[in-house]
């Protein structure tokens, strides 16, 4: 669509983003779509019913995102978060991961998962959503008075020497292409259909997961979300200007924003899906430097996605009746909910993105940081939750230790014969 200005462009981009997101909101509250539910239900109860749904909608997002490359509609070669950056920081997407996935479990669910609890009047979830935003925030904004980031100071000294600088995108089409030299473009081709076929084999190969309509219409309408997200980023709105036709990615580089009147360009501009750690974050930012309109500090597409979940969970709360103000059960509960918020809030941003973000959004991209990202994340949850049962189990017996080496023993990563409690 062509706009005559910036300023209706960007306007119309976000309340698209917005609107999306509002039955993204809806539809994850009706059909319970949580992924750390999902690894919950795999855990606990062998159930993988939801972990096929959060695999759907990674391969309904793959697909699309493969097919409209492939027409030439848009490229993800070059997004906020950069999924296919050259710079390979494998042990940050692993370690951030690993931190998002014990955050998401002590924190009662990841980030998109805290939006959809406050749209359903969970007031502990803003308590998360608060701390998840400051630290996030603080991640990659230096402390008032000082140039140090919670990033710069406990991080990148020892996670940086390990990142790659690769010598073009890091997705698994680009990485194959220049092992046999062919065309990234074909080899992404090929391998989306293959991957995303895949994944719906696995997902539809169970007929329990086909008789679940509420798991179909999870993993189809959250996939056609981030979809809709892509190209409403990178393909939707044109302007015209100086002669020439414009997207609204290039509208807003320098070059073109300095001819103009409307004065600082926004910031988040950028071919984008839906990730919500950082945008949570950017939240800080925005009440941090004063709300201060258009010409200063402006609403990113994140944010208005983030807000847009809020709205579409409040409204299917109402509509069935399940709205319900929960708070903390204890003090215990209180601190427990408070560290898987911090832990959510730094690893979100140190792996580029949550269970939304990389494991679906970034996984579309086909994006190797996205799928490590996407197991450290799944490992993360899954060893925490054990790590809860067995000290549940067996209370006093099982210290933290105990109950760490017997869970590393469950999932076979370390031998058997190590094991310090008995399996239950």
């Amino acid at each position: 669509m062509s706009f005559d200005s910036f300023a209706s462009a960007h306007s119309m981009v976000l309340w698209l983003a917005f609107g999306i997101a509002v039955v993204m909101g809806a539809v994850v509250n009706k059909t319970n779509f949580c992924t750390m539910g999902a690894v919950s239900d795999l855990v606990n109860m062998g159930d993988k019913g939801r972990l096929r749904a959060w695999i759907m909608a990674m391969a309904v997002a793959l697909l699309g995102v493969t097919f409209i490359e492939a027409a030439g509609i848009l490229s993800v070669d070059s997004t906020r978060p950069p999924y296919r950056g050259s710079s390979f920081a494998w042990l940050e997407y692993a370690v951030g991961g690993i931190l998002f996935g014990i955050g998401m479990t002590l924190g009662s669910g990841c980030g998109n998962k805290t939006l959809i609890r406050i749209g359903g009047g969970n007031i502990k979830s803003i308590i998360v959503f608060i701390v998840i935003s400051i630290c996030a925030y603080f991640m990659i904004n230096p402390f008032p008075g000082t140039d140090d980031t919670i990033y710069s100071m406990l991080f990148y000294p020892w996670t940086n020497a390990a990142t790659v600088s690769l010598a073009g995108s890091q997705d698994v089409g680009s990485f194959v292409s220049r092992a046999i030299g062919t065309d990234a473009g074909s080899m992404r081709l090929i391998l989306g259909i293959l991957v995303g076929a895949l994944c719906l084999m696995f997902v539809f190969k169970s007929e329990e997961f086909r008789q679940s309509g509420d798991n179909k219409l999870a993993g189809l309408v959250i996939g056609l979300c981030v979809i809709g997200a892509w190209y409403v980023s990178g393909a939707f709105a044109t302007i015209t200007a100086d002669g020439e036709t414009h997207s609204w990615v290039k509208f807003a580089s320098n070059d073109i924003w300095s001819m103009m009147a409307e004065g600082k360009a926004p910031s988040g501009v950028a071919v984008q899906s839906y990730t919500f750690i950082n945008p949570i974050g950017e939240m800080t930012g925005y009440l941090v430097n004063g709300m201060s309109g258009w010409k200063g500090n402006t609403l990113t597409f994140g944010m208005a996605a983030a807000l847009g979940v809020i709205v579409g969970s409040l409204i299917w709360a109402i509509i069935s009746k399940g709205f319900r103000i929960e708070w903390f059960v204890d003090m215990k509960d209180f601190v427990t909910h408070l560290i898987g918020a911090v832990l959510m809030g730094i690893g979100g941003v140190l792996a580029l993105g949550c269970t939304v973000g990389q494991a679906i959004t970034g996984a579309s991209t086909l994006a190797v940081g996205s799928f490590i990202a996407f197991a450290s994340i799944v490992f993360g949850s899954a060893l925490t939750m054990k790590i809860q049962y067995y000290k549940l189990v067996y209370e006093e017996e099982a210290t933290f230790g105990k109950a760490l080496i017997t869970s590393l023993a469950d999932m076979k990563l370390v031998p058997n014969s190590l094991r310090k409690l008995d399996a239950v």
